[in-house]
């Protein structure tokens, strides 16, 4: 009989759904596209996101936060996600000390260059916070899901997804290296290229899209977020007479609970 294998442990991760209110599209939210040689949803258009480091658990940042969770772990999660939205795309949910405003565009011009210096490990979070004298504006984010790769995958994380109105006068922009293409888009135009082939878009994320597409502002998906408890999601695949399916909690309050998956050829 062979052995089965140990489930691979899944890597914290952190998701940021970025939105804005557009005059005539209406909700838009921030997203982009994987480069093809990325191991994970390669080519797939995906909200901006990562891997927690090291360094966003460190409980020193505190200190540098407005509104971050007591939770360390969650704590760590805003931290990341907050990091890696500025190194991915550009946008900055940061606060000048004593200040109640976020950073505005003229000064976020002149971080720029530690979008490629935090990403590389060349300066460190606190550092950068403590030289630019900054504090991170966690109570920006509203935690909207949390999703963990099931068990049978190679690769695994377990990603805790926040919702924030992006700043008006920030330009967001892809990094060019994990994310090749950047686009602003209505939530049900997502829905509409994925069910017409023209994007590739995983199943968390059209889940996550579509309960966006529920909404028609800013201002009603966050208070949705709000009042919809966060049901953590692990998919699992069960087997029917007509084929395999792929379920989520029915409780986490998504449109379906479950897809047949495509027949492999």
């Amino acid at each position: 009989m062979a052995e089965s294998k140990t489930p691979a442990t899944p890597l914290p991760a952190a998701t940021i759904v970025l939105l804005r209110d557009d005059p005539e599209e209406g909700l838009e939210t921030f997203m982009v596209v994987r480069h093809h040689q990325i191991d994970f949803a390669s080519g797939a258009l995906v909200f901006p996101g990562g891997k927690i480091d090291e360094q966003d658990a460190d409980p020193e940042l505190a200190a540098y936060c407005d509104g971050a969770d007591a939770d360390p772990v969650m704590r760590a999660m805003q931290i990341g996600a907050i990091r890696e939205a500025f190194e991915e795309s550009g946008v900055l949910l940061a606060r000048p000390a004593g200040s109640d405003a976020l950073v505005d565009s003229e000064r976020l011009v002149t971080l720029e260059t530690y979008r490629t210096t935090l990403h590389s490990g060349a300066v460190a979070l606190k550092d950068f916070l403590q030289q630019e004298n900054l504090r991170l504006a966690c109570d920006r984010l509203v935690h909207f899901a949390h999703w963990v790769t099931p068990d049978m995958m190679p690769k695994r994380f377990d990603t805790h997804f926040f919702i924030a109105r992006a700043p008006e006068d920030h330009v967001l922009l892809h990094d060019g290296h994990e994310s090749v293409d950047s686009v602003w888009i209505r939530p049900q135009q997502v829905l509409d290229d994925a069910a017409a082939g023209h994007r590739t878009v995983i199943f968390p994320t059209l889940r996550n899209v579509e309960k966006l597409a529920d909404s028609d502002s800013v201002d009603a998906a966050i208070e949705a977020a709000r009042a919809h408890p966060i049901v953590t999601v692990i998919p699992w695949t069960e087997k029917r007479d007509d084929g395999v399916w792929l379920r989520i909690p029915v409780e986490a309050g998504y449109r379906i609970s479950e897809e047949r998956m495509p027949a492999r050829g």
